[in-house]
């Protein structure tokens, strides 16, 4: 396929912060073929830790500040967005997430001329029950809606009334060098940093502490367990108070190791013996493919885009939502036998390998991107 010029995307995100649908975002921005692809990040608000690597590509950014959804200066910039659309001759707008949906997506459309992209890379935890109906109004808007996981694409046909020819399964990736391993001492010095102490089963989980992400459910659990076994909770956020005050009345807490966020190139489920991901729900488990990635033996909710990636039995445990036993069992069950966790470990990665490696799924959404853009409208 041959262009005479780029193909301009307009790159429309919230913001800089860390998270699943933010990270994932700036990624494939990372992986895209700058030859191929001329990338305009629209974002609404203004700093963040993940702003910097936008800014090493060497992307234009522009900015669409609004206090909210509602007010007069929110259609100011829509009309602003619209018009820089115009004027750069964009092919595409790609939202990435619900408030990027609802504002950028009308006005792409008012231009009449690049082809839309809406996201949906979440399970039904909207932010606010009143978005619900905006976001909805902006898949009807939309030319192609892409969903992160096949779980999460018959979500929006059977629930939100997305004809199936609006839709497009585009996973979250793993980066070439989630699969890099580090040597042994390495290991062992990470594990001693956050606490753990050798000779431990290191059980770890990556993910923000919300009460979505369940971290309670692995507490319990782990009080069920013998000393021997460790958690590592990597992640901040709103529940870290309560989850540290659980620990305590669990008496569990120097057990529990809270690393806090980390910002690393490294995959970090390779310091773990297991990764536990035991969510209430999920769009896509970006924690779990990294850790089989890692070839971890993972032990996880049977929830949402969970059930696409970890296959019972093959490359994971499932367990159910409220069962700290279960939990403790499936742990004890990988503690207790080496073997078991080399061959999830191993299947895993070999899993994940073929199906979300960064060549892959990059490769699927180029050609997308491509597509869209030879029928403009």
């Amino acid at each position: 396929m041959s262009h005479s010029r780029r193909v301009r995307i307009a790159y429309c995100i919230d913001s800089f912060d860390i998270g699943g649908t933010e990270l994932n975002a700036v990624r494939t921005a990372e992986a895209l073929d700058p030859e191929r692809f001329e990338l305009c990040v629209a974002h609404l608000q203004a700093d963040g830790p993940l702003r910097e690597r936008y800014e090493k590509l060497g992307v234009h950014m522009v900015h669409f500040p609004i206090p909210n959804l509602y007010s007069p200066q929110t259609v100011r910039q829509g009309v602003r967005f619209a018009r820089f659309l115009r004027d750069w001759d964009a092919d595409i707008s790609h939202t990435h997430d619900i408030y990027s949906n609802i504002f950028y997506v009308p006005w792409a459309r008012l231009t009449g001329k690049c082809r839309v992209i809406a996201g949906r890379r979440w399970w039904y935890d909207a932010p606010r029950p009143g978005l619900i109906p905006l976001n909805r109004w902006s898949y009807r808007l939309a030319h192609r809606i892409l969903a992160n996981s096949g779980e999460v694409a018959k979500l929006l046909a059977r629930e939100e009334g997305v004809s199936l020819d609006k839709i497009v399964e585009i996973p979250n990736f793993l980066a070439k060098t989630a699969f890099d391993r580090l040597d042994e001492a390495s290991r062992i010095a990470q594990r001693r940093a956050w606490g753990v102490p050798d000779g431990a089963f290191a059980i770890g989980i990556v993910a923000r502490l919300a009460p979505v992400k369940n971290h309670a459910l692995l507490l319990l659990a782990v009080e069920q367990l013998a000393p021997r076994f460790h958690l590592v909770l990597v992640g901040d956020g709103p529940s870290r108070s309560e989850l540290s005050k659980l620990a305590h009345q669990l008496n569990i807490e120097h057990r529990v190791h809270f690393a806090g966020e980390v910002i690393s190139p490294l995959n970090l489920h390779q310091f773990f013996d297991a990764s536990v991901l035991c969510s209430l729900n999920e769009g896509f488990p970006n924690s779990v493919i990294e850790a089989l990635a890692a070839a971890r033996p993972v032990v996880a909710t049977a929830v949402g885009g969970v059930i696409d990636v970890v296959t019972d039995g093959v490359t994971g445990i499932l367990v159910s939502l409220g069962d700290p036993a279960r939990l403790a069992g499936a742990l004890q069950l990988l503690e207790a036998d080496p073997l078991l966790c080399i061959r999830l470990g191993e299947s895993g990665r070999e899993a994940v390998r073929e199906k979300f490696h960064q060549d892959i799924v990059i490769g699927e959404l180029s050609t997308l991107y491509e597509a869209l853009a030879d029928n403009r409208e």
